[in-house]
């Protein structure tokens, strides 16, 4: 019986070993244009983010990334100034297949955000470090390389400069 049991566990080694070669993990990097309502000048801008991660498998990963919000100047009567600002984030991500071109994903995780605004009559800057979630599409055009496309929210809504709320349109490529 105890022959049995130690032939039994160093099948399943084996096979959970071969298993986790078929399934070996992918890391990617990636670059997206982004827009964000700037609350100071409600208007909409585009701007840049950068991103990389790593799947574990065809379903779980993790991702890291940054969100620039340029300089944007503004004049408000006798009042001038401009906003900047930035968002990171670290998110759990879960990737669900559709076919074999195309997957949506889920991502949870924590962000920090910073905006500034300065003007003529002084200047402000909030931080933020909360809660981050996404949502997304993303359409492969061969083995390594693929569009993505996404809605983000970086933590709390934001007082001045670009709003929490980020819509993003990149490319993804795996390696």
């Amino acid at each position: 019986m105890k022959k049995l049991m130690i032939a039994l566990i160093a099948t399943a080694a084996v096979a959970g070993t071969a298993q986790a070669q078929t399934n070996a993990g992918r890391g990617y990097v990636g670059a997206s244009a982004v827009t964000a309502k700037n609350s100071t000048v409600d208007a909409h801008k585009a701007d840049g983010k950068l991103f990389a991660g790593y799947q574990f498998d065809e379903r779980m990963g993790v991702e890291a990334g940054w969100t620039n919000h340029h300089k944007t100047d503004f004049a408000n009567g006798g009042v001038r100034g401009n906003t900047e600002g930035y968002g990171t984030y670290v998110a759990a991500k879960y990737t669900m297949p559709v076919n074999e071109q195309v997957s949506a994903y889920g991502k949870l995780g924590i962000s920090h955000s910073e905006r500034k605004l300065n003007t003529n009559v002084g200047n402000f800057k909030q931080d933020d470090t909360s809660g981050y979630a996404g949502v997304g599409v993303e359409y492969k055009l061969n083995q390594n390389t693929a569009l993505v496309a996404e809605y983000e929210r970086y933590g709390k809504s934001k007082d001045f400069g670009a709003r929490a709320n980020v819509w993003s349109a990149g490319l993804k490529y795996g390696f």
